[in-house]
């Protein structure tokens, strides 16, 4: 065991998730990771509608490939193997990180459930695929923060960084797979964007304190993967994973941070505004 604080990050095998376990690595975490998918080249895309709209695509990125990054940046990696909807890897997976490092610092919520339901339009969404994207993206992220807020107050102090989105707040301006997104998926995130404040309520006089972090909109490995020819520009402009992590690096490990405890926090702006992330905005660029 080592001094080194430790953060959680599920949904760490790409994107977002694997952004920021490099950038905490980066800022002296020990880092703790979990998905599905632990090999380069296991992973395939799921169907998010029952349109079909969505080609299948082989993905790249895994744990392995994450851990890699971790330590060679001088830090300890723990591959934890994950399954968002399986609810007892999702409860193995604290117990695994406090028996093998005995300490969790920062837990990122950052896996979310993308199978079917989650961009399926009103009329053609089932009961079980709600089941599925609410246990995904509310209860089984919730149920790992019920698991880890008692050894964080028991030790005095902790972060807990929920990833939250834009979805949850607006309007979609088309139907699902036409402009717009998925009013599951949306719904899901509003329930969980919830959680952050109750956290701050209940928790913030005993060292534990809380954030929603939203990404703004992230063109993923999976997105190009399955529309190369899109404008991903076009409407909502875009910001790169890295700027995600920056901000989250920053929120679990800096002491500044603690004014935006329980708020919804916009990635993007406080990477510029903070110059997080070296070169990024593009000078004349606002998010």
């Amino acid at each position: 065991m080592t001094d080194a604080p430790v953060a959680l990050v599920t949904g760490a095998s790409r994107g977002i998730g694997k952004a920021t376990a490099i950038a905490l690595a980066s800022v002296g975490f020990d880092v703790a990771i979990t998905a599905r998918t632990v090999h380069e080249g296991d992973a395939r895309s799921e169907p998010n509608s029952v349109r079909g709209d969505d080609p299948v695509v082989s993905l790249p990125g895994s744990l392995e490939t994450t851990a890699a990054e971790i330590t060679s940046r001088g830090r300890r990696a723990l591959i934890v193997p994950m399954d968002l909807l399986d609810l007892t890897s999702v409860e193995a997976a604290p117990a695994t990180v406090l028996g093998e490092w005995g300490r969790i610092d920062v837990l990122f919520n950052n896996a979310i459930y993308q199978g079917r339901g989650s961009a399926d339009r009103i009329l053609d969404m089932r009961m079980d695929d709600i089941d599925k994207v609410m246990r995904g993206n509310f209860a089984h992220p919730l149920r790992l923060i019920q698991l880890v807020v008692p050894h964080m107050t028991e030790r005095g102090h902790g972060r807990i960084i929920d990833m939250v989105s834009g979805s949850a707040r607006h309007d979609p301006p088309g139907p699902a797979g036409a402009g717009g997104w998925g009013i599951g998926y949306a719904a899901s995130k509003a329930a969980f964007g919830r959680v952050a404040g109750g956290i701050e309520a209940e928790f913030r006089d005993r060292g534990v304190r809380a954030f929603n972090v939203d990404p703004g909109n992230v063109i993923t490995e999976k997105r190009r993967l399955q529309h190369p020819n899109d404008d991903f520009e076009r409407g909502f402009g875009s910001a790169p994973a890295e700027a995600t992590g920056a901000a989250v690096s920053w929120l679990a490990s800096n002491d500044d941070a603690l004014r935006f405890a329980g708020k919804w926090v916009y990635a993007p702006k406080l990477c510029a505004d903070r110059r997080l992330l070296p070169g990024w905005p593009p000078e004349g660029v606002t998010p």
